[in-house]
């Protein structure tokens, strides 16, 4: 009769915390967020596919991170306004308008522009290992003098318009996996070439968490699926027919690489 009580006691004890869990679980709270999402083509989702008739040349795909959180999570409500080929100034100029004082959550992913990713993608691919590692340097420099302050001035706007938001700053794939045997590119060039990722993701973690933000930092997930792995990958490669989509995420990329960090960082 007594272990019969201690059960029952026991049992009505972790009921009791099973409520109390589920009411604290970030995820049902999530489901009250007004969320936007802001940034460049890694946000827009160019390279998953399955645009959106309304985005145009910004091309925001349904396979965008921000848009399997809306699909899976289900936030009172979603909008993005991130765009292919988006600088920080367009962030500032043109897309934190969306947001406002009821906005409670905020993904950004940008930055990447500023430090020129195309153009030297471009020039490591038309020219030699000499040209592309000058041009990853030129970038390199320029991002430490000027990314931190254009980085600063967007993060201090979505705090100005959305000042209850939780904010997600949300960083890049890093594009090879070295040490395997790989057409294309010289071994020097991919080596270069992800410095320079490296270091734009950590000026943008730097100046993130100076803002207060959280850093979802996907450079761990895309390990096994980058360009030159044995895995499948998440990144596209050069595409002559389609230009626009190399070096981004594919639809695979975006939901197991970027959806869970994001996810997890989010609640």
């Amino acid at each position: 009769m007594r272990r019969s009580r201690i059960a029952t006691l026991a049992l009505s004890v972790v009921a009791s915390l099973g409520v109390t869990f589920a009411i604290a679980t970030p995820a049902r709270a999530a489901a009250t967020d007004r969320y936007v999402a802001l940034g460049d083509s890694y946000a827009s989702g160019v390279g998953a596919d399955s645009y959106t008739a309304e985005s145009g040349s910004c091309q925001r795909s349904t396979n965008a991170y921000s848009a399997l959180y809306n699909t899976n999570v289900k936030p009172a409500s979603y909008r993005s306004v991130a765009c292919s080929g988006a600088t920080t100034t367009d962030v500032v100029n043109k897309q934190l308008s969306a947001l406002s004082t009821s906005t409670t959550l905020v993904s950004v992913t940008v930055g990447g522009n500023d430090a020129g990713f195309a153009t030297i993608m471009t020039t490591c691919v038309l020219y030699g290992e000499t040209e592309c590692v000058a041009a990853v340097q030129t970038a390199e420099n320029k991002a430490r003098t000027e990314l931190p302050a254009k980085l600063a001035a967007v993060y201090n706007g979505i705090k100005s318009r959305a000042p209850s938001a939780r904010v997600i700053v949300v960083g890049y794939p890093v594009f090879y996996q070295l040490g395997t045997v790989c057409v294309g590119l010289s071994a020097n060039s991919r080596t270069k070439i992800n410095e320079g990722i490296n270091l734009i993701d950590d000026i943008i973690r730097t100046a993130a968490t100076a803002a207060g933000f959280k850093f979802a930092d996907v450079r761990s997930t895309f390990v096994g699926h980058q360009l030159c792995s044995y895995g499948e990958k998440w990144l596209h490669a050069l595409n002559y027919l389609n230009i626009g989509i190399s070096y981004h995420p594919t639809a695979a990329g975006q939901a197991g690489g970027y959806y869970p960090v994001f996810r997890n960082a989010a609640g």
